[in-house]
């Protein structure tokens, strides 16, 4: 039997809260001040999870969302609120985060995404017995697609081509470009069975299990004006728009003779700064990525460019040089102890931390307390999910 309840605010992955049993509960599909109808509660211990099964009094910022799966697919969590409501719900998040476990209360800028829809340029697919989509919301179980409102056109017509593979068990992951190219990546230990002579044209590559077995393993891109190469498994950003914001935040607020671009990927962040700095050095542990980035500097015309593969560590040991600024953009974890230590010792008189997790950004800033934070900002890189972009302006303090 449901029962009512009153949703008080949401959670740092959009969910509301609430009391049952005087216990803390999280019901998906809720908005504050909303009375919601609560069936299937899962005792956890420490706290309930609710499924929302009806809405006795609805927020006046609930949208009726556009995805024809939003109530199956665990993908876009978040699009029942109004776009503005998100952005406001976001940079609340992303302040009471940096409050929280970094004790950071400089006010926020929020930089809103162009496309509220159609803006990502890649997305993973789980295929089983013959069938493709995305998870239902919270379980293994399958939610069969042919159509993604937050995926790229390009990549919504590639979707749509049932006959194109035959993949009884994997994964595809689809990415697509400006010039609405498409490469498909396939991991599966099944036969895969590919109608060649129905390929439409403009696929520039499928990689099955590491291997081309269909035209290239790359395609290039653009951000703002640069081109970059982009081969199959290496880190993009996936939403162009705001990738072009981040590159304007740092060449605002960095400049001098000597850039580090650390986690350095394709090269992007640091290549973005060619008319800010003399020279640019990138490290970057995958090898295929770098080789990449080397390209990206010659198709964009810039010199004195110095990449390099490996432990971070072991690198700056061996070049010997120092920096007027560093770029950070680590994976969600955020900065391991030796890296922070380095960071700490080089004393480097500007640092911008790029981050997808606000948690570790407050965390890792909390440590670098030699450092004063000049200006913070949150970009909405993935509209319609709770997921945000960070980044952090650190300039070092005067002794």
């Amino acid at each position: 039997m449901p029962v009512k309840l009153l949703i008080n605010k949401l959670d740092n992955d959009g969910r509301g809260i609430t009391y049952y049993n005087n216990k803390i509960m999280f019901v998906n599909n809720s908005l504050p001040k909303e009375i919601i109808d609560v069936d299937n509660i899962e005792d956890h211990h420490k706290y309930y999870v609710g499924n929302n099964v009806g809405i006795s009094e609805s927020s006046e910022n609930r949208v009726l969302p556009k995805c024809p799966y939003y109530n199956l697919c665990g993908g876009c969590n978040i699009m029942h609120m109004g776009y503005e409501y998100q952005h406001e719900y976001k940079l609340n998040k992303v302040q009471d985060i940096l409050k929280k476990y970094g004790n950071i209360t400089k006010e926020v800028k929020f930089i809103p995404s162009n496309k509220e829809l159609f803006y990502r340029n890649k997305i993973e697919l789980k295929v089983i017995n013959n069938k493709w989509g995305y998870y239902k919301n919270s379980t293994h179980h399958l939610c069969e697609i042919d159509l993604c409102l937050l995926a790229s056109n390009a990549i919504n017509d590639i979707i749509n081509i049932e006959y194109l593979f035959n993949i009884k068990d994997g994964n595809i992951t689809i990415r697509s470009n400006y010039l609405n190219e498409i490469l498909i990546i396939i991991e599966s230990d099944n036969k895969v069975d590919i109608t060649y002579d129905k390929l439409p044209s403009n696929i520039k590559g499928i990689v099955l299990n590491n291997k081309t077995i269909y035209g290239s393993n790359y395609f290039y891109d653009m951000i703002g004006d640069y081109k970059f190469k982009v081969t199959y498994n290496s880190f993009f950003q996936i939403n162009n728009y705001i990738a072009n914001e981040i590159f304007k935040i740092l060449n605002n607020n960095l400049e001098g003779n000597r850039v580090l671009d650390l986690y350095c990927g394709i090269g992007t962040m640091g290549l973005s700064l060619k008319d800010k700095f003399k020279e640019i050095y990138g490290i970057e542990i995958v090898s295929n990525a770098i080789e990449d980035a080397k390209v990206n500097a010659k198709e964009n015309n810039i010199e004195n460019v110095h990449y390099y593969t490996g432990n971070t560590n072991d690198v700056l040991n061996e070049i010997k040089t120092s920096f007027d600024a560093v770029i950070l953009d680590p994976p969600r974890s955020g900065l391991n102890k030796e890296t922070m230590d380095l960071l700490l010792n080089m004393k480097t008189k500007q640092i911008a931390y790029i981050s997808c997790n606000p948690i570790t950004l407050a965390r890792d800033l909390k440590v670098l307390n030699n450092y004063n934070i000049t200006s913070l900002y949150a970009l909405d890189m993935f509209p319609n999910t709770h997921h945000v972009e960070t980044v952090a302006v650190l300039k070092l303090k005067d002794k």
